[in-house]
């Protein structure tokens, strides 16, 4: 169990009127305790908190009249993700539960329809369960290149194939990709993690579905996974941005800082 606080700052310039969708709050999930938070708009507006998939993404729709724009949230969490069990198996898609089937699809970030002939052949004569998606994962690590600024918001898993290069979102939804395209399910997580060696900034990693249990798995190997709090959970980065955004804006700067307590 690890006890954590967050500290998120987001600083925008609005160009004209825009209205605001934020998911920065700690998710409700039974691997994370909150012990308090607290967030702030300057200005001070008005808002609505509202929730998807049981919890699992909140989020806080705003509008914001022109000018600048603070918001600061604060947090305290406790973690207790479970111990990874190594020996799990993958299940057979008779077997999985119809809320995984969701997640086997391809997506907008993800087209595992696209890249089945090089996951069949790198990947489909590996033993199948936790030890093929750690190889997915330590292939990622080897062959594609942490680089900020090599993508953008519009690169997908294939181009991470082609480009070779790309930052941790890039890095989950290709592990989601090669997943799904071996009918395992898989999703698109982010949310805080401590960097020793990075700027502070939100985290993507990817989840599983392995003999009934979702697990946890991070290509960049940027941080112990235990220390991982999650903010939100879904099909790609398109289905749960940090902020949607309905107008013109500027970020001026961004600092999600998480500390060990």
């Amino acid at each position: 169990m690890h006890t954590f606080k967050i500290d998120c700052q987001l600083h925008y310039r609005v160009i004209q009127m825009t209205e605001f969708v934020f998911q920065f709050e700690v998710a409700e999930h039974p691997w994370q305790t909150l012990i308090h938070e607290s967030f702030q708009f300057k200005p001070d507006l008005a808002f609505e908190q509202y929730e998807r998939d049981a919890g699992l993404n909140r989020l806080i729709r705003v509008n914001a009249p022109e000018g600048d724009l603070s918001v600061s949230y604060t947090a305290k969490v406790q973690t207790h993700i479970p111990e990874r069990n190594t020996s799990l198996k993958e299940c057979e898609i008779k077997d999985l539960p119809s809320d995984t089937l969701f997640y086997l699809a391809p997506s907008r970030f993800c087209e595992s329809d696209l890249i089945d002939t090089m996951v069949t052949n790198t990947f489909a004569e590996l033993p199948k369960g936790y030890s093929r998606v750690q190889a997915i994962c330590d292939w990622i690590h080897d062959n594609i290149i942490y680089q900020s600024g090599s993508s953008d918001s519009t690169t997908t898993a294939r181009d991470i194939l082609v480009n070779r290069a790309g930052v941790c979102r890039d890095f989950a939804h290709l592990g989601i990709a090669i997943c799904r395209a071996l009918n395992i399910p898989a999703r698109f997580v982010f949310g805080y993690m401590p960097f020793y060696q990075a700027q502070p900034d939100f985290h993507a990693i990817f989840e599983v579905y392995l003999e009934n249990q979702w697990m946890l798995f991070d290509a960049t190997r940027m941080g112990p996974i235990d220390q991982f709090v999650r903010v939100g959970t879904g099909l790609d980065a398109k289905d749960v941005p940090f902020a949607t955004v309905y107008g013109e804006i500027e970020l001026i700067s961004m600092s999600p800082v998480i500390e060990l307590v």
